[in-house]
C-alpha cells in the first residue's frame, strides 16, 4: 500500500502544521510567522496612546482576528498529534497557550492582553522554516564549552565580587557621604558599574584620590572583560578539537536533517528519507 493511501485528512493537516519540507508546510510556517510579528506590531502600537486613540477599533478587531486564528491552529495542532497532551505540555505548547489566552483574559482582567507580546517567543519555529538546525552543532559546542569553563568562571566571578567589596569599601571611606557614596553597599554598587563598564553617572568620585582610584577600577574593567572570552575560547577551541575523528583529523559530515515531526512523540531532527521516528519508531507517515 502506497503513503499517499494511508493518509487522511490528519495525516495531511499534521503535515502541513508541524513540517516545512513541502510547500503547503512552508506556506503555513511564513503565515504564522507574519501574523506573529503583526500581532507583536499591533500591541506595540496600542501601547501608543496617541495612536490608541485614533485607531482603537482597527488595532481591537486586529488583535481579536489574529487570536481566533491561533486560538484555531492551537486546536489544529491538538487534533493532529497521537498525544494530545505531550504536546500540550511541550515548551511550544505551552507557549502557543500562553500567547492566546491573554487576549481573553483582557474581556475579565483589564491589561493582561498586553501580554500577547509572549508571542515574540513563537518566532524561535524561524529554525524550523529556514532549516537552521543543521546549524545548532556550533551552539552545542559554545553550550558545551560554557558548561566546561563553569568552574574557573564561578572562581574569576567570585574574585571579581571581592575586588568590588575592597574597592566599594574603599571608596566610602575615601570619598564619604556627602559625595553620593552614602554606606558600603551603595559603594559596592558604583564599583561594579565601574568595572563593567556601564558607568550610569548616578555616583562619581569628586576627589583627587577617589578620582585616581576610580581610574584604576575602570582600566581592570577592560580585563576583566576579556577573561571570561578568553576562558570559553578555550574550551570551545577544546570542544571542536574533539569534534574530529581521530584518523583523518577532519569534522564528521553534516548529517542532513529535515522538518519532519513524529505525530507520536513529536521528535524533530531526522534524517531526510527517514521512515520511522528516531526516538520511538512510530512511522512517520502515519498517525
Amino acid at each position: 500500500m502506497s503513503k499517499s493511501s494511508n493518509k487522511n485528512w490528519r495525516d495531511e493537516l499534521h503535515e502541513i502544521i508541524y513540517e516545512a519540507d513541502t510547500p503547503a508546510g512552508k506556506l503555513f510556517d511564513i503565515i504564522l510567522l507574519i501574523a506573529i510579528l503583526a500581532s507583536i506590531a499591533l500591541v506595540m502600537l496600542e501601547s501608543i496612546k496617541s495612536f490608541d486613540e485614533k485607531y482603537h477599533d482597527f488595532l481591537n478587531i486586529s488583535e481579536w482576528v489574529i487570536t481566533i486564528l491561533f486560538t484555531v491552529e492551537y486546536i489544529a495542532r491538538i487534533v493532529t498529534v497521537k498525544k494530545p497532551i505531550k504536546y500540550i505540555t511541550s515548551f511550544y505548547g505551552v507557549i502557543d497557550l500562553l500567547s492566546t489566552l491573554p487576549k481573553y483574559l483582557s474581556l475579565i482582567f483589564a491589561g493582561t492582553h498586553a501580554l500577547v507580546a509572549l508571542r515574540a517567543l513563537r518566532l524561535l519555529r524561524v529554525f524550523r522554516v529556514l532549516k537552521l538546525a543543521r546549524y545548532l552543532g556550533a551552539s552545542n559546542h559554545l553550550a558545551s564549552a560554557i558548561k566546561a569553563s563553569r568552574a574557573k568562571i564561578s572562581v574569576f566571578l567570585f574574585a571579581v565580587l571581592i575586588a568590588a567589596t575592597i574597592f566599594g569599601t574603599i571608596m566610602y571611606l575615601v570619598e564619604g557621604e556627602e559625595h553620593g557614596f552614602e554606606n558600603i553597599p551603595k559603594s559596592i554598587y558604583w564599583c561594579i558599574v565601574t568595572l563593567t563598564t556601564v558607568g550610569f553617572g548616578d555616583i562619581a568620585p569628586v576627589t583627587p584620590l577617589g578620582q585616581f582610584i576610580a581610574s584604576v577600577i575602570m582600566i581592570l574593567g577592560y580585563g576583566i572583560i576579556a577573561v571570561p572570552t578568553g576562558i570559553v575560547s578555550a574550551e570551545y577551541t577544546k570542544q571542536t578539537g574533539q569534534a574530529k575523528t581521530p584518523l583523518t583529523n577532519q569534522p564528521h559530515r553534516n548529517i542532513h536533517l529535515n522538518s519532519q515531526s513524529c505525530a507520536n512523540c513529536l521528535a524533530n531532527d531526522h534524517k531526510d528519507n527517514a521512515e520511522y521516528c528516531h526516538k520511538c519508531g512510530h512511522n512517520l507517515h502515519i498517525n
